[in-house]
């Protein structure tokens, strides 16, 4: 057992409120561990409501002075943030890789998703461009503009703590808000790393705050009057209240919940890529993605060919640290999250579907403490199981059998997620179909994980969204904006007393 194990000093995460660290108010301390040895690295100081007034107080006065920043000056200051973290994204990744447990390529490709979001963001002045209609009565014009809705909230998860946090932050910013991020407690230090970026690049002291902390921060951002909207991303339970709370209190949420995202592979696809796209994107980051693939729908012959492929493929994956060269797959979060997983992979043996591979019980040489499950794969997996109910959040494959692209149709949309869907095909026909009838947020067609690029919005249905705004893109400039209809006449002289509105003649 090493001296941190044993109690001795370790690095202690803070808040940072107004350009500066801070240990807040509250004596609580979780630790933070590293998921692929279990040591105790860090630990996370847990906020109050008190460090979240002191958080929202300052992010006002800082939304104020942002506010009136021009355009240009603003677009300045994020090509600067921007040229930090791509200058810094390797000590992004190791922080990740060190906190989360994914693998480092992984860890480096959440970094430059984070990225694109903030190139994004660069383009704020055409992307804050209103409308103008001249003449709409004799001699009146009319034009719209949109502004800043003052200070604004995102509540992040572990599963990507600099992808997540760059989905929202960036456009907030560039849109004139002040920003209060709550990141996850588990992996809480690529925020500040990002936060003293920001300040680096020149955003003023005030304008980005981070509040470390568990349910107790999370709930008293909820409620404060100071705080005009929320962005959340989470399981679906914790979305869904998040919601109800934030807009009982009058404020605009995005709210995104949890998914359970299928791969339908049709007869005529090619299963050399299918098992390949199967692979990737159900055990890639251990399957702790909100977008991982955790159902294959395999309709009709195909099925066998198929498993046979998975099988091979998922059986020859290194799962070892993540900062290893060569390592496939990292650890999960933490031994709670690993319990929790594995006692699914049981629950969805006891109820009849074939295990086909089982990783329960991996033993990582040199790192016996790790929290580690190496890919499980299920076959022959029916809707009323636990396994297909739920959302795993880990490396778990399902394989379900269907007759028809109808059955493979009916099994997505009944499913109450509706985040994403991903389809193998060489039939435009087929892929037509699906795009068309599936009742989920984003699709891919060949395409293991459906994400769009920065410059759409990502976000699902159903019970994987709460709020009427998709992330990022157009939707996030919209969401952190507030639109203002002007209407405007010069007249030469008084056109007298007019009792009415003005006509349109």
């Amino acid at each position: 057992m090493s001296a941190r194990e044993k109690g001795g000093p370790v690095r202690t995460v803070t808040h940072y409120v107004n350009g500066q660290t801070s240990t807040g108010s509250g004596g609580r301390r979780q630790p933070v561990f590293n998921p692929a040895t279990g040591e105790r690295i860090a630990e996370v100081v847990l906020g109050t409501a008190a460090d979240v007034d002191h958080a929202v107080e300052s992010a006002a006065r800082g939304a104020e002075r942002w506010g009136e920043v021009s355009l240009g000056r603003r677009q300045g200051i994020l090509f600067r943030f921007r040229e930090l973290m791509d200058v810094r994204r390797e000590d992004l990744a190791k922080a990740v890789t060190r906190e989360h447990g994914k693998v480092l390529d992984d860890a480096r490709g959440e970094v430059a998703r984070g990225l694109e979001v903030l190139e994004f963001a660069c383009g704020i002045p055409h992307l804050l461009k209103g409308d103008f209609s001249e003449n709409v009565s004799t001699g009146v014009d009319a034009h719209s503009i949109r502004q800043p809705l003052g200070v604004v909230a995102g509540i992040t998860p572990f599963n990507f703590p600099v992808m997540v946090p760059m989905w929202m932050l960036p456009v907030a910013l560039a849109c004139g808000n002040a920003f209060v991020l709550k990141p996850s407690e588990k992996d809480p230090t690529p925020s500040l790393m990002l936060a003293e970026m920001a300040t680096e690049a020149g955003i003023p002291d005030g304008v980005l705050n981070v509040v470390q902390g568990d349910a107790e921060v999370v709930d008293a951002l909820l409620v404060h009057e100071g705080i005009a909207a929320i962005s959340f991303v989470g399981s679906t339970p914790v979305a869904r209240h998040v919601y109800r709370t934030a807009t009982d209190c009058g404020k605009r949420v995005q709210a995104l919940g949890g998914a359970k995202n299928h791969l339908v592979v049709m007869p005529d696809a090619d299963p050399d890529l299918a098992a390949d796209a199967l692979v990737s994107s159900a055990y890639g980051s251990a399957g702790e993605r909100c977008m991982a693939i955790s159902v294959g729908v395999l309709v009709g012959s195909i099925g066998d060919e198929v498993r046979k492929r998975v099988q091979e493929r998922a059986s020859r994956l290194t799962v070892t640290d993540g900062s290893e060269d060569g390592a496939d797959m990292g650890p999960l979060i933490n031994r709670a999250h690993l319990e929790r997983v594995a006692g699914l992979v049981a629950e969805g043996e006891a109820e009849g579907a074939e295990l086909v591979l089982d990783g329960r019980g991996l033993q990582v040489r040199g790192r016996e403490g790790g929290f580690f499950l190496g890919p499980c794969l299920f076959d022959h997996v029916t809707p009323e199981m636990e396994i297909y109910r739920q959302e795993v959040f880990g490396p778990v494959l399902s394989l379900v059998r269907v007759d028809t692209s109808g059955d493979a149709l009916g099994l997505v949309n009944r499913n109450h997620y509706g985040n994403g869907l991903s389809v193998f095909t060489d039939s435009g026909a087929a892929a037509r179909y699906f795009t068309s009838k599936c009742t989920v947020g984003m699709i891919g067609i060949n395409v293991p994980i459906p994400v769009p690029m920065a410059y759409y919005s990502f976000g699902g249905w159903n019970d994987s969204l709460f709020g009427a705004n998709h992330i990022h893109g157009p939707d996030g400039v919209a969401f952190y904006t507030k639109g203002k209809a002007v209407t405007v006449r010069w007249p030469q002289k008084s056109a007298g007393l007019d009792m009415g509105f003005t006509s349109h003649d």
